[in-house]
């Protein structure tokens, strides 16, 4: 399916990668950087490269300009009358959010000014998150006659029901303490701040096993939202994996023996 496509005067979505953790930066900060068609294909372009790649060890999903993510580019949507083109577009943004939890390295959402719609279910779809004390989130759908049922699905799995609802029903922003307060977000730190507490988490991450963590975190999502009795079986035989890395040898040996693990490189 073709795409309407947008003259390309910058890449969509910008690559850093350094000390093993790859800076994924949304690029259309002049317009609070819209999850439109092209925007969401070259972020899982993008994703799929740091899946390929095992140098990398840690992926910190960002924006530019003044805010994270303003959610679906709302012009798009009103000129894209066929429901072909908006199936393409909603079932290749699920995949987008899907893979986020599929990718053997840990997510982190960098959140500054708004995250709005599709935007905060991205932030919710990453495994970790910070974000600045000016920070705001929404889901504001139903105040433009859409209501925000794929965003509903990453924010409720990280934010109790009633909370969510409160949410999609009145479209009003919480502020950053409240997100941190329902579960949306990690930490909240000043503006300035922000990165060095990114930092924080990437350093921890890159210090521990990059095998362990893959398999805990995929063991992790095909376990949480799974029976008690699914769950446990599952989780049962990921241990049992987990015992069987060499890692897992040498972490145990390591803390017997008081001395910092020596890490198998990735790949």
């Amino acid at each position: 399916m073709n795409a309407p496509i947008e003259p390309m005067v910058s890449p969509f979505v910008l690559a850093e990668t350094r000390d093993g953790v790859r800076t994924l930066t949304l690029n259309r900060g002049e317009r609070f950087n819209p999850l439109s068609y092209d925007m969401v294909a070259a972020l899982e372009a993008a994703l799929d490269e740091v899946a390929a790649d095992p140098g990398v060890r840690a992926v910190v999903l960002a924006g530019a300009g003044r805010g994270f993510c303003a959610g679906h580019d709302l012009k798009e949507l009103r000129a894209q009358r066929s429901p072909e083109w908006r199936r393409g577009l909603f079932d290749l943004c699920n995949r987008v959010m899907i893979k986020l939890t599929q990718l053997p390295q840990p997510t982190i959402a960098r959140v500054h000014g708004m995250a709005t719609a599709a935007g905060c279910q991205l932030v919710s779809m990453c495994d970790l998150a910070v974000a600045a004390d000016t920070a705001r989130f929404a889901l504001p759908g139903v105040n433009v006659g859409i209501f925000c049922s794929t965003p509903a699905v990453g924010v409720g799995r990280n934010v109790a029901r009633k909370r969510v609802m409160e949410m999609l029903l009145t479209g009003e922003p919480i502020d950053a303490a409240t997100a941190l307060a329902w579960g949306l977000v990690n930490r909240v730190v000043a503006a300035d701040a922000i990165d060095g507490a990114v930092r924080h988490f990437t350093d921890l991450i890159a210090a521990r096993s990059a095998s362990v963590i893959a398999l805990g975190k995929r063991a992790f999502y095909a376990q949480i939202d799974t029976s008690l009795h699914d769950a446990y079986a599952m989780t049962g035989e990921a241990m049992c994996c987990n015992l069987d890395d060499p890692d897992a040898d040498e972490g145990i040996d390591a803390f017997v023996g008081k001395r910092p693990a020596s890490w198998r490189a990735p790949g």
